[in-house]
Parts: structure tokens; sequence; C-alpha cells
């Protein structure tokens, strides 16, 4: 019984990464080039940790500039459309508004 204790024990990071991972599905879709539009000239698009507006910013875009994004989900607290996104090495949440196909 102890043995099945400690098997189970060091199983347990690799479930909780499998997790993980299949509850990120979106974000690691094939990756997809947007560019950022639908803001003011001069304007600038705030990539987020998580797919919500009042998460903490990552990083600010400007408009014009292309990314990448990896999936989109509109499973969120808003009920708005988010992508997983990556600029340069930042990663993190855009809302799919501002993102056209490139």
């Amino acid at each position: 019984m102890i043995a099945d204790l400690e098997t189970a024990m060091r199983r347990l990071p690799l479930l909780a990464a499998a997790a993980l991972l299949i509850g990120a599905t979106p974000a690691h879709a094939a990756p997809e080039p947007f560019r950022v539009e639908g803001l003011p000239r001069g304007g600038f698009l705030t990539i987020r940790e998580a797919p919500d507006p009042d998460s903490a910013p990552v990083e600010t875009i400007p408009v014009g500039r292309r990314l990448l994004g990896f999936g989109c989900t509109n499973d969120t607290p808003s009920g708005n459309t988010w992508c997983r996104v990556k600029f340069g090495r930042s990663v993190g949440w855009a809302r799919r508004r501002y993102l056209t196909p490139d």
C-alpha cells in the first residue's frame, strides 16, 4: 500500500502537467499571422496575462504591427473572444476584435 502511494505521488506532477495542456488547447493551435487593427492611429493593443481586461498587462503592440496567434476562445468571464498571441518574446492574450488575419 505504501508503494502504491509512493508511485501515485511520483506521477502527480505528470498528471498536473497533462491537465494543464488539455485545458490550454487554444494556446497550442497552429500559428496564424495577424495584424493589429481597429484602434485609433498611433494607438496600442495591450496583451494580457489572461483573457480578461482586468488581467495584468504583458506588452503593448502598436497599430499595424504583426504578431502570431495560437487559437482563440470566447470561454471567458466577459464572453468576448480572446486569442493567445506572441509578439517578439512576449506571450499573452489579446481581444480578437483588434486582430486582422495577415
